[in-house]
């Protein structure tokens, strides 16, 4: 199929700055779309709202030239470029100086934006460490060259069959969703002994009735807990630089290792702010409590000021501390003395008295092995939607650009989408 430029058959708008001081109304005559905007609800078909709105008289003073209804928007730099979101505007708006808009002369509407949705903007990033792309490399992109009655029902059919395709993608996500729950509500059951035992109030209002024989202890008296080392960059000589995990290293049953940083750590210190397997390492902030067990083998590995080393004192199982810590980081609350607290960092005297049951070791071991088999299963059926729904993710991308290219034939096209029952 031949091609033309872009630029032919379409225009290019980029955005305007927009001052902090011309920020914040909710109402005017136009919104003022920013790339956070494209993720709103309201813009989930077509770009119609922004946080910002401006009126006409303050566009005029801004210079910011007015995208029409029926043109494709896009983030036209940084790492939102990469992520290659499109939206099709639905009423006349302005975009700011991260954006670029295509306006279609020679196009159909519908046509265009799914052309665009094809195309990778990464690949024509003319940046180095912040990615862009400028109006030329735009304009001078390859658009197949069709009929306007072809290119309708090329949008036509791409409407249809990706809607059906995001339809079984999002219940895919409920039900990954569920599973996490699910997942939460098996740690749950588990911390609190359920079974048909005699029960007793454990003191803690989230938690409930546990077996009558089972202590309700504070952290520190099961295990030591001790706050990483301090990051100060401006002392930093690489003398004795050892790696070091941060909070984003430390996921839910996973310590990553791929993305290291290294900083000095006197031979001295090594003993206090050093991990060894079965330590117990638990996230200060972002999801406070987040917590996995590292079973790795590199030495020495030291810990940041954002995560706790928690190391048991010989009675209690770290796996037992954890899977406390999922229900209390999942619930948003943290149990003390004086009851119930929401909390948006998790530091170490609130962890080392933070009080949790804490069951005999056989019980522990009994528990845990039960959960695990659960939790592996859960797993497995949670990967499995996971694929799905890349596999999903994937055809939808190839259709497109096979429909938009004119390598599949939508006139003749099945109704059939791969893993969708």
């Amino acid at each position: 199929m031949s091609s033309t430029r872009l630029g032919r058959v379409a225009r290019t708008i980029s955005g305007s700055g927009f001052p902090p001081s011309e920020q914040g109304a909710t109402s005017g005559d136009f919104p003022f779309v920013k790339v956070s905007d494209l993720a709103l609800k309201a813009n989930a078909h077509r770009v119609v709202d922004a946080a910002n709105w401006v009126t006409r008289q303050q566009a005029t003073a801004l210079g910011a030239r007015i995208v029409p209804s029926d043109s494709i928007v896009f983030p036209k730099v940084g790492a939102a470029l990469l992520g290659n979101a499109r939206g099709r505007t639905d009423i006349p708006l302005l975009i700011d100086n991260n954006m670029m808009a295509v306006v279609p002369t020679y196009l159909d509407t519908g046509f265009s934006y799914w052309w665009l949705r094809s195309v990778d903007m990464a690949q024509l990033s003319e940046g180095g460490t912040l990615p862009f792309v400028s109006d030329t490399a735009v304009r001078d992109l390859r658009v197949p060259v069709m009929s306007i009655d072809r290119q309708q029902r090329v949008a036509d059919f791409l409407d249809d069959r990706v809607a059906r395709i995001d339809q079984i993608i999002a219940a895919r996500q409920q039900q990954v969703e569920a599973l996490k729950s699910w997942l939460v509500r098996a740690s749950f059951d588990a911390i609190r002994g359920l079974g048909p035992g005699a029960t007793r109030e454990s003191g803690l209002p989230w938690l409930g009735p546990i077996p009558i024989e089972w202590p309700v202890l504070t952290v520190s008296s099961e295990f030591q807990v001790d706050l990483g080392k301090m990051l100060d960059e401006k002392r930093q000589t690489g003398v004795d630089a050892i790696p070091y995990l941060r909070n984003t290293n430390v996921q839910w049953d996973c310590v990553t290792t791929d993305d290291l940083k290294s900083m000095d750590i006197e031979s001295s210190e090594r003993e206090r702010y050093c991990v060894r397997p079965g330590d117990l390492l638990v996230c200060e902030g972002g999801q406070p409590g987040r917590a996995a067990i590292w079973t790795g083998d590199i030495a020495p590995l030291g810990f940041q000021k954002a995560l706790h080393r928690v190391r048991s004192r010989g009675n209690s199982r770290p796996e037992w501390l954890l899977e406390c810590l999922r229900v209390v980081a999942y619930t948003g609350v943290i149990a003390s003395d004086n009851g119930q607290t929401t909390i948006g960092h998790l530091t170490n005297e609130q962890l080392r008295s933070l009080r949790l049951p804490f069951p005999p070791r056989a019980q522990q071991d009994h528990a845990i092995g039960t959960l695990r088999e659960l939790q592996q299963h859960l797993q497995s059926t949670r990967k499995s939607m996971t694929n799905s729904m890349d596999r999903l993710a994937e055809y939808k991308q190839a259709l497109i650009t096979a429909a938009v290219t004119g390598e599949l034939d939508v006139t003749t096209a099945g109704s059939g989408i791969p893993g969708g029952t």
